[in-house]
């Protein structure tokens, strides 16, 4: 097989002229069809852009494409290969023109771009409605959330303002909805009731809890930790350290957030029962808190109950009523805040606190409070929780961004995003707002009551700052039950996700590992452990299932130039004399070993083995031959007017009798058995001199050639090149020559750089697809003795 002579392609592999029409010799029942290169391969071409119309016509044609045969120095030549000219982006930073301050300004200041060109007409409508859907929902989660972190409602209120205005400025996304989460509540709430738990402020003979003081010093954690989260996110920002969140895989971020809102379910039980629960964190702590929960039952407010039951039925059934009348109504059932005016006025009038012993809001101030420093004591502290509330909220905003910015076609700055969020949580900190993200819940009601900019969220931070200024006093009557109802009928978007165990056990089972042993991890070790050693799993599971890629051996599917593996494609044929392998993963150190191993096994030949008995043979020859050598020496010492002279050569002893005088022929038995020895050498030595496996009596592979599909790799390091060239070795040793095939730029630069190619391994052993090197290898078959493989050049 191979190019024939009319193509005008020598085994050098230079290229024939344009247009000229290139032939190769064909695998056996492989049918040859011409392919003109030229005038008619554009018309193709052109034909490929037919209307659709046409395609049925199109559909019974063969694709067919000749060119030569092509190794990678070929290719380079073809090609014309130059070095990739690097560009360092930092040399960027350091420009200065007014061009690149006003794109700086625009790049961290968005609301200068796009504000000067809102559209009135067009959006400030549906904006002003949304504003004030979300207003509607963010009331009520403000205070209730604001309970989830272990403060008081107010501070809900207030992490629901200011957040939400600076985000306006600096945001990117148009449609999230930035304010107070349930996961970033229920985090804070571990942090806050850790530093401070109510055994550190018990005061009097009764052991009473001194609220005042306990909220006093929670306040301040919870401002100095949205500090340190905002600092953090802003330096990760600047430094464009937004590419963090792809650690966080899909079925990690669903199974930490399903955690977490059992975190949060559990969290609510003491106001939905009216129970005093001790204050615990760390390990274990949430089944430490069911179990006392279950222990207290006994001891329920029946009033709290019967609230929080009533306020949850009535709930549901509103948010039953807007799913079923959505499509008549111009913006959703407020749920939350109906039921929170009724469960007010009920409480007020039927006086609940006071009769049934329902636990109520309390005094909420009106007005703003003016700025705080944070506490620099408190930072080594938060330092930890920090940086884990900053990675869990800019997650979740910037995957619901990125949803939201797919589905209405712009683009989101991840980096933007950071720093966006950051300035939110650190001017947030200084006005005594806890950490916040974005919520789903009210960013899928702001883009579906017609939201299209942050207009919205401007539209619905100053309906809070007028709650905050001159209403909120009027839920001081509000009982906790009813918050405690309201958070845990928002929980169920996050329960549903439940349902991912039985899809994911469908699609992809590795993904449903990480998903369990991130709920599992957050359950029992608390939100932060948990989060750590799921990202720590979900990366050592990804090392992992490259050390156990899929390996194949390829044959060709008939009367084409594609390679499958044999084991799947029951067409597929091995070519005779060459073994085609392929890996599924990249080869590093971490499975460089392994990819050698796999090798051998799936040749179906010994290779060490081979090795191991050529080079034992040859060791015995080596010292037989010696034994040869001291056997002549005392017989031509013995020997009367003899002259024998041995040369013995260094790697291969090579014994050879000269000068033998006259006297020989008159000692005819001596001169027999010196005949007779030296022939056996001389036999011997040529056996060894051609150490073939034929030669040697040791069983020959069934292929001559062997072929590495590497277009798997995505870079290789120094492990990965030392094992190439152990294998090249290996196989040569045994008589096959060995080739790679469909290496990317990159991995070619990198095999360049790391000196993998030499007088013995050059560029013409990798070739430009598998098909030319089958081809090649083909034209090539096993070489002679004459010309050990280990020295071939092509």
């Amino acid at each position: 097989m191979g190019l024939s002579e009319a193509s005008g392609q020598d085994i050098q592999g230079r290229v024939p002229p344009q247009g000229r029409l290139l032939r190769r010799d064909l695998f056996p029942g492989e049918s040859f069809q011409p392919f003109q290169v030229g005038a008619s391969a554009r018309r193709r071409d052109t034909q490929a852009l037919l209307p659709v119309t046409q395609t049925m016509e199109l559909r019974n044609r063969d694709y067919h494409v000749e060119r030569p045969l092509m190794n990678q120095q070929q290719l380079e030549e073809l090609g014309h290969r130059t070095s990739a000219t690097r560009t360092y982006q930092w040399r960027t930073w350091f420009q200065c023109s007014r061009a690149r301050a006003r794109a700086l300004l625009f790049q961290y200041l968005p609301v200068l771009s796009w504000l000067p060109r809102y559209p009135l007409r067009d959006w400030l409508l549906g904006d002003l409605l949304a504003g004030l859907s979300v207003a509607i929902m963010q009331l009520p989660q403000g205070l209730a959330y604001a309970l989830l972190a272990g403060l008081p409602p107010v501070f809900g209120l207030y992490s629901s303002f200011y957040p939400v205005f600076v985000y306006f400025l600096f945001g990117t996304s148009r449609h999230i909805s930035v304010g107070t989460f349930a996961v970033m509540s229920v985090m804070v709430g571990s942090v806050t009731e850790s530093l401070a738990p109510d055994e550190n402020f018990l005061q009097g003979v009764n052991a009473t809890v001194d609220e005042v003081t306990r909220d006093h010093v929670r306040v301040q954690l919870a401002s100095t930790l949205s500090v340190l989260v905002g600092l953090f996110q802003v330096g990760l920002g600047l430094v464009r350290f937004g590419f963090v969140v792809t650690y966080l895989s899909e079925p990690l971020v669903r199974g930490y957030t399903t955690a977490a809102s059992v975190q949060v379910f559990v969290s609510q039980l003491k106001y939905v029962f009216g129970l005093q629960l001790s204050s615990r964190s760390g390990p274990l702590s949430l089944i430490y808190t069911v179990l006392e929960v279950c222990s207290l039952l006994p001891r329920s407010v029946v009033g709290t109950v019967v609230t929080a039951l009533v306020s949850g039925v009535v709930l549901v059934l509103l948010k039953l009523l807007s799913d079923k009348l959505h499509r008549y109504l111009p913006m959703p059932i407020p749920g939350e805040l109906l039921t929170l005016i009724g469960a007010t006025g009920i409480s007020y009038g039927v006086g609940l606190k006071s009769r049934f012993g329902v636990d109520v809001v309390g005094d909420i101030p009106a007005g703003l409070v003016p700025p705080v420093a944070p506490s620099p004591e408190l930072f080594a502290s938060l330092v930890g929780y920090a940086f884990t509330i900053a990675v869990v909220g800019f997650a979740i905003a910037i995957s619901l961004g990125k949803i939201f910015a797919l589905r209405h076609g712009y683009r989101v700055d991840s980096n933007q995003e950071l720093v966006a969020l950051g300035l939110s949580n650190f001017i947030g900190g200084i006005f005594q707002c806890f950490p916040v993200s974005c919520s789903m819940s009210r960013s899928l009601v702001q883009e579906g009551s017609g939201g299209n900019t942050q207009v919205a969220g401007a539209v619905s931070s100053l309906f809070i700052l007028i709650i905050i200024v001159k209403l909120g006093e009027l839920f001081r009557d509000l009982p906790k039950a009813v918050l405690a109802a309201a958070i845990i009928v928002n929980l169920k978007g996050m329960l549903k996700q439940f349902t991912d165990i039985p899809s994911l056990w469908k699609s992809n089972q590795m993904d449903l590992l990480i998903w369990l042993v991130t709920f599992v991890a957050t359950i029992l070790l608390n939100l932060d452990i948990g989060l750590a050693i799921a990202i720590v799993f979900s990366l050592l599971l990804v090392v992992f299932r490259t050390q156990l890629p899929r390996y194949s051996v390829l044959g060709q599917v008939p009367d084409t130039d594609i390679y499958q593996d044999v084991a799947e494609y029951s067409e597929a044929r091995e070519v005779p004399g060459v073994k085609v392998f392929r890996s599924s993963a990249t080869m590093y150190f971490a499975n460089a070993e392994l990819y050698s191993d796999a090798l051998k096994k799936r040749c179906g030949v010994d290779v060490d083995r081979l090795i191991s008995k050529k080079k034992k043979w040859l060791r015995k020859q080596e010292q037989k031959l010696k034994r040869m050598q001291k056997t002549l020496q005392k017989q031509t010492a013995s020997s009367e007017g003899t002259s024998v002279s041995v040369q013995v050569n260094t790697n291969i002893t090579d014994v050879e009798s000269n000068n033998v005088d006259d006297s020989m022929a008159r000692q005819a038995s001596t001169g027999n058995e010196l005949e007779d020895t030296t022939v056996s050498g001389q036999e011997d030595a040529k056996a060894a001199n051609g150490s073939t496996l034929k030669a040697l009596g040791l069983p020959q592979p069934h292929f001559h050639s062997l072929v590495l599909d590497l277009g798997a790799l995505s870079f290789v390091d120094t492990v990965c090149i030392k094992s190439l060239k152990n294998i090249f070795r290996d196989f040569r040793e045994i008589e096959v020559e060995v080739y790679m095939a469909a290496c990317h730029a990159p991995v070619v630069s990198q095999l360049e750089a790391g000196h993998f190619f030499d007088a013995s391994i050059t560029k013409q052993h990798l070739f430009a697809s598998v098909h030319d090197a089958v081809l090649f290898a083909l034209q090539h078959p096993r070489s002679s003795p004459a010309s050990p493989v280990s020295t071939t050049k092509l």
